[in-house]
């Protein structure tokens, strides 16, 4: 009842235009401050979408550089060129290896000992295999290492072609040097065979 002796009060000190221009304006402001809210929160909302979109786009982008990258590399007849020229160095590096290995264990070892002397032959022929790929982590082709196009299964390979040309019959170095060679042209086969694979 006091309220409305006070609403009566004042519209009769005031008079009614200026209530009711008071309210009006108490619910413009209410509607003002709720549309900046409304506003700014559509805003902030295409700004974050904006943003995510950008990362994705530039996420996109770089995947599709990495694959232009990789494709341009491996159309260029110069890279598998300086590819083969140094992994065949390596390789015809390891025949001479290989070869100096049978003569050594023919020589150094107790051979009757088959199980003594294929452990050891399987650690120098590992030994091998690490090294050149050691040395081969330092390339990339189609953007992975030179490393990743080898296989273990060369070690098996190789520990085969060694272990039947010590346990020869006769001592033949020309005939140990041909087999371990042919054993290398495999490997360059299979090494190349990969590297046109991907």
């Amino acid at each position: 009842m006091e309220e409305s002796l006070k609403v009566a009060q004042g519209i009769s000190d005031f008079g009614f235009m200026v209530i009711v221009c008071a309210v009006f304006l108490c619910l413009a402001a209410a509607l003002m401050i709720a549309c900046f809210k409304w506003f700014k929160s559509i805003i902030n909302g295409m700004i974050k979408g904006n943003q995510s979109m950008a990362a994705e786009l530039l996420t996109e982008t770089k995947n599709q550089n990495d694959m232009l990258t990789d494709i341009a590399e491996g159309l260029r007849p110069e890279t598998q060129l300086r590819i083969k020229n140094t992994s065949g160095i390596y390789f015809d590096l390891a025949i001479e290896r290989v070869c100096r290995i049978i003569r050594k264990v023919r020589e150094e070892n107790h051979i009757a000992d088959h199980e003594a002397t294929k452990a050891k032959i399987h650690t120098l022929i590992m030994n091998l295999h690490e090294d050149r790929n050691s040395r081969f982590d330092h390339y990339t082709y189609r953007g992975k290492r030179l490393s990743s196009y080898t296989s273990p299964e060369w070690i098996e390979w190789v520990e085969q072609c060694v272990l039947s040309e010590v346990y020869a019959e006769s001592v033949n170095n020309g005939r140990t040097y041909t087999n371990v060679q042919t054993v290398y042209d495999r490997i360059k086969i299979d090494f190349y065979h990969k590297l046109n694979q991907e």
